[in-house]
């Protein structure tokens, strides 16, 4: 019985932790909306910012596909829209013609600084309660 117990409660943990992703997912997507961005296209933004900081520096596109909860195929079409709309620019790797490699341009690099403070805003609002919470439920 004891198991049964400890079982049910993992189980009510991951539902509470994929119910806070998918609450705080939503709030991200209404805050940028206005902006053209959803969730997702903010997380390849701000991760191209991170690894990426100086203008012109590249990255993989091999590289995102492990840090974004996406299918490298969901991923390519994310790409494909953030450049259509020239937040982004991709290039063929030379030493390696099967790799791609994606830069922030100027204008993703001024759209991700606008909406930084928007996204961070709901990450606090969303997970700081939700720590709180958590914790109190834990005592």
């Amino acid at each position: 019985m004891a198991v049964k117990t400890a079982d049910a409660r993992l189980e009510e943990r991951w539902r509470d932790i994929l119910a806070v992703h998918a609450r705080t997912m939503c709030e991200i997507d209404r805050a940028l909306h206005p902006h053209g961005l959803g969730a997702s296209d903010f997380e390849v933004l701000d991760i191209l910012a991170t690894e990426s900081p100086a203008q012109g520096d590249q990255c993989r596109v091999q590289n995102l596909v492990g840090r974004v909860h996406l299918t490298q195929s969901a991923l390519s079409r994310l790409i494909g829209r953030l450049e259509k709309d020239g937040l982004v620019e991709r290039s063929v790797c030379a030493e390696d013609r099967r790799g791609v490699w994606v830069a922030l341009t100027p204008k993703g690099r001024a759209l991700h600084a606008e909406v930084l403070p928007l996204q961070r805003a709901v990450l606090e609002r969303m997970l700081t309660g939700q720590e709180r919470q958590g914790s109190l439920q834990d005592d």
